[in-house]
């Protein structure tokens, strides 16, 4: 097979053009061992040279030489490449050859010296004298008045304080690339679990996926997430034992501050999660200004079986909201329900099961009926968790038009977890439609902070009329996401409303092709072309109406939104009528319920079938 080649600039393991990529912790401890071939390192001296500011135990020691003798092919019982020492360390026995003389590694560079200062004579020593006494008061003045948190810098002996937190996607060790789901199951519990901390805000699972596999520094993270602390780690699953290492870095300096490694059984997955939690909250809480107690319920045990089909039905739900088709619903769906079968009293997988039959191109009264009761038995199996009750404001609202069920619910899950962004911007969009638009613009924008890669916040500036700021949230977004079909669909609206009908219309065409409807984009493309805006809506209404007749989907708000602007209200109030009287098969359209806010429909709300509408829908006139 040939000699392994190690880059420890690239964090790379290459053999026969196959490359693999180490952790850089992992890599210093191959570096550290590599400086002294041959020769036994002890355990110490590894943890010191790797980790030379931050607490470790032997454990992730352990841990990460286990991670380089499965990447290297090695076998600890007949080592060919890493020897342990028994009660003394390890060595790395494997003949090594230093490419080009390269040895620029972590050890050399902790044992770099700065040279002295000699000043030239008497004259220079006395300036150099005033320099740090003007140096030393400006240090004191800006400790005096705290300008840039140093006086809190100083109370903390420079330890640096962790206000804000990301966790990264946990980097699956196992050689089975369908394991995937798995790790980001579990990513996605350490986040909902380090959400409950106080005085912490921590960034949302569908912000950090994107940094999956990411060739980005930390500190190029922890600027563009805005966040002091950064969470990343593996994990390695091996038949029913789960291993999790973890590290807690401060991102702007990327300096590490903590490290441990778990291991349980899978069963005990739950409180491997409470595990690693609470020993980073308890490393947190030491860098917060005023930290606060977090109780927590004891984790419960979960069948392997059950947690198994929670986390694949989490997996395809994810890859739905990611632009991947509508089946992945369906396949959502399908495995929450057979966690349910196997333990009916498994509050996460009701909250899943609701989500699935919500956002449906073409819902039914089944998939609403299904949706709401899966959202009442979450609340009822678990009413301290701030999902459950999100789950079931959402349904309330849409499709039931309980506004003040929905309000509760979506206060309550707010106030068990305030970083949930899903429900500030629900609780948000909310407050907007029952015109209370200024509060809920400060739900939407923490919303936004906790998770900043969503485009949520852009249809709460849209629904207050500011269009600019909804325009530069989904055009940002775009950069990041270009084929992104739900943001085009949206930039039509923003256009239009600002005038700019062609520029509506274009990305109206590009939403249709992104939604895999080529045909439907073409005909508004070429009626833009060839006859402008108005020709290109109609031919847009059109192409609604026949998705609706060959029962591909529901769109009834979209329909009304097109023959308002063609100006003929008698068959927008026909479509309007239509989303209230069959609301439970309302899904991805939502026109009836931002019926009171929606500035698309503007020019029919001096109608009184609009008034005599909205005081059907339950909404302030």
């Amino acid at each position: 097979m040939g000699p392994w080649l190690v880059e420890p600039s690239l964090n790379s393991v290459s053999r026969s053009g196959s490359s693999i990529r180490l952790a850089p912790k992992v890599m210093g401890v191959l570096v550290c061992l590599a400086e002294k071939a041959g020769e036994p390192v002890p355990k110490e001296t590894l943890i010191q040279t790797v980790w030379p500011d931050t607490f470790v135990g032997d454990d992730v020691l352990k841990g990460y030489i286990s991670d380089l003798r499965r990447v290297l092919e090695d076998d600890a019982r007949e080592p060919k490449i890493i020897q342990t020492i028994p009660k003394g360390g390890y060595r790395l026995i494997a003949p090594i050859e230093w490419v080009n003389g390269a040895r620029d590694t972590l050890a050399t560079r902790h044992e770099r010296k700065t040279p002295p200062v000699r000043p030239a004579n008497l004259r220079s020593l006395w300036t150099a004298g005033l320099a740090v006494i003007a140096t030393a008061l400006l240090f004191l003045l800006l400790a005096a008045f705290n300008v840039g948190g140093l006086r809190n810098w100083l109370r903390t002996g420079g330890t640096p304080q962790i206000h804000s937190l990301a966790v990264l996607p946990l980097r699956s060790l196992s050689s089975d690339p369908n394991q995937e789901y798995f790790s980001d199951g579990l990513t996605d519990g350490l986040i909902t679990d380090l959400a409950q901390i106080d005085s912490l805000q921590v960034i949302s699972h569908t912000s950090t996926i994107q940094y999956k596999d990411t060739k980005k520094s930390l500190p190029e993270i922890a600027r563009e997430l805005n966040v002091d602390g950064i969470i990343e780690g593996t994990i390695q699953r091996s038949g029913d034992r789960v291993r999790v290492n973890a590290q807690l870095i401060y991102g702007p300096s990327d300096r590490h501050l903590w490290a441990n490694s778990y291991e349980r059984d899978l069963r005990d997955v739950f409180a491997l999660e409470r595990d690693v939690t609470q020993d980073i909250a308890n490393q947190i809480r030491a860098r917060l200004a005023a930290p606060k107690p977090t109780q927590r319920a004891e984790p419960r045990t979960v069948d392997p079986k059950v947690l198994e089909a929670y986390l694949q039905g989490n997996y395809h739900l994810g890859r739905y909201g990611e632009g991947a088709g509508q089946d992945e619903q369906g396949r959502a769906a399908e495995y929450f329900q057979r966690a349910i079968d196997a333990d009916p009293n498994f509050a996460p997988a009701f909250v899943g099961l609701s989500r699935a039959h919500q956002q449906l191109l073409r819902g039914s009264s089944e998939d609403a009926a299904i949706a709401r009761k899966a959202a009442e038995k979450a609340v009822e199996l678990d009413p301290n968790s701030s999902d459950t009750h999100a789950a079931l404001g959402f349904m309330k609202w849409q499709p039931y038009l309980d506004w003040r069920g929905a309000e509760e619910h979506l206060r309550r899950a707010v106030a068990l977890n305030p970083n949930n962004a899903d429900a500030r911007y629900q609780l948000g969009l909310l407050l907007i439609v029952t015109g209370r638009a200024d509060a809920g613009l400060r739900e939407c924008k923490v919303g936004q902070q906790l998770n900043p890669i969503s485009d949520e916040s852009s249809m709460c500036f849209f629904q207050v009329r500011d269009y600019d700021s909804s325009m530069a949230v989904q055009k940002l977004m775009l950069e990041k996401d270009p084929s992104n079909g739900v943001l085009h669909c949206f930039l039509f609206n923003n256009y239009y409303k600002k005038g700019m009908q062609k520029e509506a219309m274009a990305e109206m065409a590009a939403c249709w092709r992104l939604f895999g409807s080529a045909e439907g984009a073409a005909r508004i493309e070429r009626a833009l072309a060839v006859s402008g805006p108005r020709a290109a809506v109609q031919e847009w209404a059109k192409a609604l109406e026949e998705l609706q007749r060959a029962h591909q989907a529901f769109l009834p708000g979209n329909l009304a939104v097109a023959y308002t602007i063609l100006g003929n209200k008698d068959r927008a109030f026909y479509c309007l009528e239509q989303a209230y009287e069959h609301r439970e098969m309302v899904s991805i359209d939502g026109g009836i319920f931002f019926l009171s806010s929606d500035p698309m429909y503007d020019p029919l709300r001096s109608d009184p079938r609009f008034k005599d509408l909205i005081r059907r829908v339950g909404l302030p006139q």
